[in-house]
């Protein structure tokens, strides 16, 4: 008896320590996503009457996911201290929630990347094209994407020069830098939601583990 006491002890310092390390992980999830929306390359675009909001989607089901990692952090450590099935029940039921949401993330960002990219090149396609019709509507536009992501025209900077960062040197394609920069950042977020999503299915294993250890333990009494 003693020996399934120290084992069922055992457990709950792990889900305890875990749901520690949850927690701490969405405070990161939460403040990675709002950097990327508010802080990071895409933040003057969001400014543009037409921002690119399908590159935002899974940011923001990032975001989300990362408050309700807090939340079940801290839910999950009251289930573990109180040796509650019922709690420990939801606490499951929410991190397979947290875990499907991760994963959509993850496969949304590495599967919809070209959507993604595509849509942010015919923005700048078309704010390219209001420039050389009319000069002053699509000026501010035009230096938002230029100063962005650090770039100027397409093939040849010259017929939008006075659009580009002045201290850039030498041409850099925009199309071309668009491409790159999402992808690399669209990455950086399905790795991100992936891992997450990882890290959850540990939670639900010590859940379930602590769950009928404590079943057991009472059936013992």
């Amino acid at each position: 008896m003693g020996r399934f006491r120290g084992g069922l002890r055992c457990i709950k310092y792990l889900l305890l320590g875990f749901n520690l390390l949850f927690w701490l992980a969405g405070s990161a999830v939460i403040a990675f996503g709002l950097w990327f929306r508010f802080g990071g390359t895409m933040k003057d675009l969001s400014s543009e009457d037409k921002s690119p909001e399908y590159f935002y989607v899974g940011l923001y089901v990032l975001v989300g996911a990362g408050a309700l990692m807090m939340a079940v952090g801290f839910f999950g450590c009251c289930g573990a201290m109180r040796e509650s099935q019922c709690v420990l029940g939801s606490f499951f039921t929410c991190l397979l929630v947290i875990f499907a949401a991760e994963v959509t993330t993850g496969v949304f960002a590495f599967i919809g990347k070209g959507v993604a990219i595509r849509h942010i090149q015919t923005m700048y396609e078309e704010a390219y094209n209001d420039y050389l019709k009319d000069r002053g509507k699509g000026n501010g536009t035009l230096i938002t994407f230029h100063s962005t992501f650090q770039c100027c025209g397409k093939e040849s900077s010259e017929r939008v020069q006075p659009t580009c960062p002045k201290e850039l040197l030498g041409h850099k394609n925009c199309i071309d830098e668009i491409e790159t920069i999402i992808s690399v950042k669209l990455q950086l977020i399905g790795i991100v939601g992936i891992g997450i999503a990882g890290l959850t299915i540990f939670g639900m294993i010590f859940s379930m583990v602590l769950c009928c250890a404590i079943r057991n333990s009472r059936d013992v009494i």
